[in-house]
């Protein structure tokens, strides 16, 4: 054993104990490995930061910010509206959720398929008084397997990939990992959506940091294109009961209708007062083709409207106007013609200069260049238009405008910003241009007409050009742990195997454990993967495991795009602890789970891919 050998052996048993530890956070224990390899002559240091530029890395942050833009379209909420049962027993509705989540998986990052269908979870749990954690557990597994049957389901399968491109052979395709995944994701989400939610232990699901702010009051137009037009009012009803909403009145050209009759005849621009939960206004959005009455371009709104309207304002709201320095004059004239548009909560503080007064009083369209989407007050509602609602203590607001513009008014008028929510308005046609490009990415890199990078990268530009993601939203759709973990373990991984290393490990285990039988190392090579990504980082544990599969297989002198692949599923394969897998960890909270609560339904699913993944394994990808 030489010096170098002994120090990257060194370096890998650190580096996992520390993993495991889980004190320091993923990407500065990689980068540390990485820096220690590099001072320790393990890793030229001209190379050192190469890894950031590995195809893998690349194709990661562009799946990242393709999800994204598939979230906040709305494109999976209607797939979901549409392929979920609504009125099911527990286990067909699991089941359902679980294909759902494998599927998307697939084709998005498992964390996004996750997020996106977690409030969707919790709501079928609650119509169907389970605890939330008997959807989420189902939920997150069914995700995680999910992502083993493509190229870009989950990282370590572009990890694995790249490994394969440097022996020479090329890279795995985007569907290489079919035949073995897809039989992994049936028989697991089957075996999940039909006995193994049973096993999940009943918890309640424990308070979030935030807090709950009810129902929205929102105001939508009903419009030439909506599904409900020349509609009554009874035939509307069950469809807005499906998602929760409800209307508690309507406004017709000047008249305020109180629980409006169930027969009346809704008619094109008739206003509805719709009362639904923050989870649940996207949805009633898309699924009736609405459009929220004030979510329009405050440009629209002519100023002579505006100054007619503001006449006869009180001599508070005429002070206010009066305080607007030369220096807001100024930026409003400098506001470039296109902004980022966000949506924001905001809770109206006791103090604040806004109680007693309307969105009208202030001029809130006009001077912020700020629409107000909805009002939520706990326990009471009213009818009014919202921009002539009285504003009280404790309203929430839900607000749609510049960050900047946002900012500057809750400072102002006493407001407090609250947590961000993820509550998306998607545009009409959003959704379908989004997952057209997404599927045209994906064909190019199936094809082979591009490299899986430069097609994702494509997409990723082509949401930008088509206004589907914002230019600085990219920035933040990127969990940037996961780059620069990648980045950094991808050298380490290199080091362990032109030390030597890898084959001096590989030895050990095929003439001690395996005993020469190439199927043994296999299952084990497997068994381990599993293992180590039970309490680190899957990428990481991929990256680690690649260089001894390679050498396992050059020693037993047998396929080795079997061993790659064994590496590949267990590293997507994490399912005893909460810290294995981001999805695990997601549900951890909302699911009011405890650390020993995963490995009941995980040890169970975890011996099912042995039992399973091996013989396909060898079938598909024979020695």
């Amino acid at each position: 054993m030489t010096t170098d050998q002994i120090l990257i052996i060194a370096v890998l048993l650190m580096t996992m104990g520390i993993f495991i530890w889980g004190r320091w956070r993923h990407d500065l224990i990689a980068m540390g490995s990485l820096l220690v390899c590099v001072f320790a002559g393990l890793v030229p240091g001209s190379e050192a930061f190469a890894g950031f530029g590995h195809p893998a890395v690349i194709t990661v942050g562009c799946v990242l910010v393709l999800s994204h833009g598939l979230q906040i379209t709305g494109a999976v909420d209607v797939l979901a509206r549409r392929v979920l049962p609504s009125s099911a027993g527990p286990t067909l509705s699991i089941l359902a959720l679980c294909v759902l989540a494998a599927v998307l998986s697939g084709f998005m990052n498992n964390v996004g398929a996750l997020a996106l269908l977690m409030p969707v979870a919790i709501q079928m749990a609650k119509k169907r008084d389970l605890p939330p954690g008997k959807f989420l557990m189902p939920l997150a597994f069914a995700s995680i397997l999910g992502g083993t049957t493509t190229l870009i389901g989950t990282p370590p399968n572009l990890i694995v990939a790249g490994f394969r491109a440097e022996t020479g052979s090329g890279a795995f395709a985007m569907f290489d990992y079919l035949p073995v995944g897809l039989t992994l994701a049936l028989l697991g989400t089957a075996f999940i959506g039909l006995l193994g939610w049973r096993l999940v232990p009943s918890r309640k699901q424990q308070e979030e940091g935030g807090f709950d702010t009810g129902t929205y009051l929102s105001e939508v137009r009903v419009s030439r294109e909506s599904k409900i037009v020349n509609k009554r009012l009874y035939e509307v009803e069950p469809m807005l009961d499906e998602i929760d909403a409800q209307i508690v009145g309507l406004v017709r050209n000047d008249l305020h209708v109180t629980a409006p009759n169930p027969r009346y005849l809704l008619r094109e621009g008739d206003i509805l007062v719709i009362e639904a939960e923050p989870e649940s206004l996207s949805s009633t959005l898309a699924d009736l083709d609405l459009k929220l009455e004030e979510d329009v371009p405050p440009e629209t709104e002519s100023e002579g409207e505006e100054e007619t309207q503001s006449q006869g304002r009180s001599e508070k709201n005429d002070k206010d106007q009066e305080q607007e320095t030369g220096a807001e004059k100024k930026e409003k004239d400098e506001k470039p013609a296109v902004e980022e548009v966000v949506i924001q909560e905001q809770v109206v503080l006791p103090s604040a200069m806004l109680v007693g007064r309307t969105a009208t009083d202030i001029t809130l369209r006009t001077r912020y260049g700020i629409n107000l989407l909805a009002v939520s007050r706990q326990g009471r509602r009213s009818i009014k238009r919202l921009r002539s609602t009285i504003i009280r203590p404790g309203d929430v607001l839900l607000m749609r405008g510049a960050p900047q513009a946002l900012s500057a008014f809750s400072s102002q008028y006493g407001c407090l910003p609250l947590a961000a929510r993820e509550i998306h308005v998607p545009k009409k046609g959003q959704a379908l241009m989004a997952t057209l490009v997404m599927a045209a990415a994906v064909a190019a890199a199936a094809f082979g007409l591009l490299p899986v990078a430069v097609s994702f990268a494509a997409g990723v530009l082509a949401f930008i050009a088509m206004r589907i993601v914002e230019l600085r939203s990219i920035y933040t759709a990127i969990d940037w742990t996961v780059i620069v973990l990648l980045g950094a373990m991808l050298p380490v991984a290199g080091a362990i195997e032109t030390t030597g290393a890898a084959d001096l490990i590989a030895n050990l285990l095929i003439e001690n454990v395996a005993q020469e039988s190439a199927i043994v190392a296999l299952t084990l090579i497997l068994a381990v993967t599993m293992l180590m990504t039970d309490f680190m980082n899957n990428a990481a544990a991929a990256a680690l495991m690649c260089p001894l599969a390679l050498s396992t297989a050059a020693q037993l002198q047998v396929n080795p795009d079997s061993f790659l692949m064994a590496v590949a599923v267990g590293a997507s394969c994490a399912f005893l602890t909460p810290i294995g897998h981001q999805n695990n960890t997601l549900i951890l909270g909302p699911g009011g789970f405890r650390f020993g609560d995963y490995w009941r339904l995980g040890l169970l699913i975890e011996l099912l891919v042995i039992v399973v993944g091996v013989p396909m394994l060898l079938w598909v990808w024979p020695f």
